[in-house]
């Protein structure tokens, strides 16, 4: 079953095969690639990531690639680290930003798995106090 990133309590996801599910949980929990879901009847869906729009941020030097993780990290927004690359839903500000710090910004279509975070993924509200505004 292809997904973007699941951190929900009741979706409608699709299936391989064309079928459609309705997840409803008694909570949210975060699902990434890999995981499962077990059906009423005793069955199993794996769960993976859809490929979707992506801007795909690569740095030069070690240096500058810190550099474009932090002012990212600073934003808040949904980002997956991968060996040699970082990957972001498209946003044409944050894109100018990125060029301007000296990345190479390439547009791909892949599976995105973002960073669960420091709070598990979870959707903790603008209220977290780390000492700076939103």
């Amino acid at each position: 079953m292809a997904a973007g990133s699941i951190f929900r309590r009741r979706v409608r996801l699709d299936t391989d095969g064309g079928e459609e599910v309705l997840l409803d949980l008694e909570r949210a929990v975060a699902m990434a690639g890999g995981d499962g879901l077990e059906l009423d009847d005793g069955g199993w869906i794996e769960v993976r990531a859809a490929a979707e729009p992506l801007l795909e941020i690569r740095a030069a030097e070690p240096t500058r690639f810190a550099r474009l993780a932090w002012h990212l990290g600073n934003r808040h927004i949904p980002t997956e680290i991968a060996p040699d690359a970082i990957r972001i839903r498209p946003d044409h500000v944050l894109e100018a930003m990125l060029i301007g710090l000296g990345a190479v910004v390439a547009h791909v279509v892949l599976p995105f798995q973002p960073e669960g975070g420091a709070y598990g993924g979870q959707d903790h509200g603008g209220g977290h106090g780390h000492g700076h505004d939103h």
